[in-house]
């Protein structure tokens, strides 16, 4: 499987990849839209960014994501609270996610929020943030200073930046990032969801590494697949293949790791991975406990085999001794 994803494409194998990848951020969207809709977690502006579900979402995806959403934010506010909200933040492929709006309503912005996606899926976000004045407003008040610049293809404030590239290509990652005033002298914190394993791994250590050598205080966290190389890794490859969705990484997703050592081998310091089994037991228990009473979860398992084929992972640099290293659940 993996070697197949690594040979050449064609033009147009490439853009039919990449519109399914494209896809599965709608897909994410939408299930996370049903989860915040039944009371897993609030998110005011979600609804603004994707249509409700047609269907239900069984119990253990909408447990997923809720382990999904905290695990990754209870990392970011970790990693605000080490550098006093004194940082900017550098989501990747970001999608249609709302965490910008959220932070400001909890009075947790960075020095500067970035977000980066395929050019087709920024523009989109752009015209439901010009359309939506509860998106456009919270970016209008936190900006100061000129006015804000917004073409199809992206968006700056003074606190908020959405940059359409391809992050196959870090060189001009980088300079869009830096034609949006990003600052390399900043802790940075760079998150990926779902994001490294749709690249080769060739691609993705390229990018790991840029962002290694381009900040000298950092920490990246890493949400997605491990243990695919069993069973149930295998039919969830075989699933994604029949909508045309190749897992151009997946090799590096065989254990925690090999994931940790891709963070390693190209230049983060210190570096963590854990299953999402671990992470749902981490989360505050008394929350877990009332989610699991919104809806019966039959199948117990399937539950636990899933969380066991996801993780998170993060890893720091930390010159300026800000104590980094020790974040962890």
């Amino acid at each position: 499987m993996a070697a197949a994803a690594r040979e050449p494409l064609s033009a147009t194998g490439l853009d039919e990849a990449d519109e399914a990848v494209r896809g599965t951020c709608e897909d994410a969207s939408v299930c996370k839209r049903f989860a915040v809709s039944i009371g897993y977690w609030k998110d005011p502006y979600i609804q603004y960014f994707v249509r409700q579900a047609k269907e239900r979402k069984a119990p253990e995806i909408n447990r997923g994501y809720y382990a999904r959403v905290h695990g990754v934010s209870y990392l970011i506010q970790a990693f605000l609270k080490k550098t006093e909200c004194n940082c900017q933040i550098v989501n990747l492929g970001a999608g249609m996610d709302t965490l910008f709006w959220r932070l400001k309503d909890e009075n947790l912005l960075p020095r500067k929020y970035f977000e980066v996606d395929f050019p087709m899926i920024v523009a989109r976000k752009i015209h439901n943030i010009k359309s939506k004045p509860p998106l456009s407003k919270p970016i209008m008040e936190s900006h100061s200073g000129d006015s804000l610049l917004i073409d199809s293809h992206s968006l700056d404030s003074s606190r908020y930046s959405l940059v359409g590239a391809d992050l196959r290509f870090s060189s001009d990652l980088e300079e869009k990032l830096k034609k949006h005033n990003l600052d390399t002298h900043l802790p940075t914190l760079l998150v990926a969801e779902c994001v490294l394993v749709y690249m080769t791994p060739q691609q993705s250590a390229n990018l790991l590494k840029w962002a290694a050598s381009t900040f000298p205080v950092a920490m990246f966290i890493n949400y997605e697949q491990v243990n695919m190389t069993d069973r149930f890794g295998q039919i969830m490859i075989e699933n994604l293949q029949r909508r045309q969705c190749n897992l151009a990484g997946v090799e590096v997703c065989r254990s925690l790791d090999s994931q940790k050592e891709r963070l390693l081998l190209n230049g983060w310091e210190t570096a963590h991975a854990i299953d999402m089994m671990k992470v749902y037991s981490f989360l505050p228990q008394a929350d877990v406990k009332r989610i699991e009473g919104l809806e019966f979860l039959d199948e117990k398992e399937l539950f636990e085999q899933l969380m066991q084929h996801y993780c998170i992972c993060w890893a720091s640099k930390d010159s300026s001794n800000l104590g980094l290293a020790n974040i962890t659940f």
